[in-house]
């Protein structure tokens, strides 16, 4: 295989680690998805029903969780198939749209976790002057940004991948990764490093204005007793999204990078997919639980399909 063109299909060694127990991880993946599907969904639907959580912030959960839907729809199916089958491949044009899916889930998260940081910064630094910063169309404007932003970087990143002559095609991983595409290459890779870095260093400075967003907010919380009540209510549960995100993409990228061989694989398929399993779990639960609003709401929805379902059988 000299180049790119002629490279028709990778294969994913990361599956040869889960032969002997694939019907128990089959069971476990697929309940882990339609988990996956029903807690996102839930939340979704919660929001776009009820006009009173038609605010900002409960926009940006709903955004964050059609990312979830989004992110995990480019990994899950595939994944399932290939647990059951005996054949583990992936075309070179399917590697490269699941590593834009993957890769632009991941930094449209970020994105959508610096909005979340903003519109909780002026909500509570800046009140007087929250709806007018905050307002309709800017919030769509910024939750478009949201999106736009990193399927942009991850169209030069795909891009620039595509441009590679390989000189292989076995990709150690249950999924592809732009990284694993790159190692395969025989031709240079410096442009690919540079956009790599880049991309990275510009998603490392969303973290950072998050970090100095909650420098202000903590600031600003512990002057009174009201400040300290929206804090733990509003920021708690952004906070504890974003750090679950950060230690999941965390693992996998110094995994990808810098990972030893003599790691078990069954450990490595771990620490590659948690991202994409932890995450999209966790996060509308999170959301659900603590924001009091959320969690009303689907409390009286949860109770009214029940009545509605007791109605039924009674019919």
């Amino acid at each position: 295989m000299t180049n790119a063109s002629s490279t028709i299909v990778f294969s994913l060694s990361g599956f040869n680690a889960i032969v002997s127990y694939r019907v128990t991880l089959f069971s476990l993946t697929l309940l882990c998805y339609c988990v996956i599907l029903s807690v996102n969904m839930s939340l979704i639907l919660t929001i776009i029903l009820d006009r009173n959580l038609h605010e900002p912030m409960y926009i940006c959960v709903c955004t964050l969780c059609i990312n979830e839907l989004y992110g995990t729809s480019g990994f899950y199916p595939k994944f399932v198939s290939d647990i059951m089958s005996d054949i583990h491949v992936i075309s070179y044009a399917g590697c490269l749209l699941q590593v834009f899916v993957i890769y632009s889930y991941a930094a449209t998260d970020f994105s959508i976790l610096a909005l979340m940081a903003y519109d909780r910064y002026v909500a509570i630094c800046r009140p007087l002057e929250y709806h007018s910063v905050m307002s309709v169309e800017k919030t769509a404007m910024f939750v478009s940004l949201s999106w736009f932003v990193p399927f942009c970087c991850m169209v030069m990143v795909v891009s620039l991948t595509s441009t590679l002559k390989l000189c292989g095609s076995n990709i150690q991983k249950l999924y592809c990764e732009n990284w694993s595409i790159v190692k395969l290459a025989c031709s240079t890779t410096i442009a690919n490093n540079i956009v790599g870095l880049i991309s990275i260093s510009f998603y490392c400075g969303h973290v950072l204005f998050i970090v100095y967003s909650y420098v202000w907010l903590v600031k600003s919380a512990l002057k009174s007793t009201e400040g300290r009540r929206k804090f733990m209510q509003t920021c708690v549960p952004h906070l504890l999204c974003l750090l679950n995100l950060i230690t999941a993409l965390l693992f996998d990228t110094m995994y990808s990078r810098y990972g030893s061989a003599s790691v078990p694989q069954s450990l490595r398929n771990f620490m590659a997919i948690q991202f994409l399993m932890i995450p999209p779990i966790l996060n509308p639960v999170i959301y659900g639980l603590i924001l009091t609003k959320i969690r009303y709401r689907m409390t009286a929805l949860f109770m009214a399909a029940c009545q509605s379902f007791k109605l039924m059988c009674k019919l």
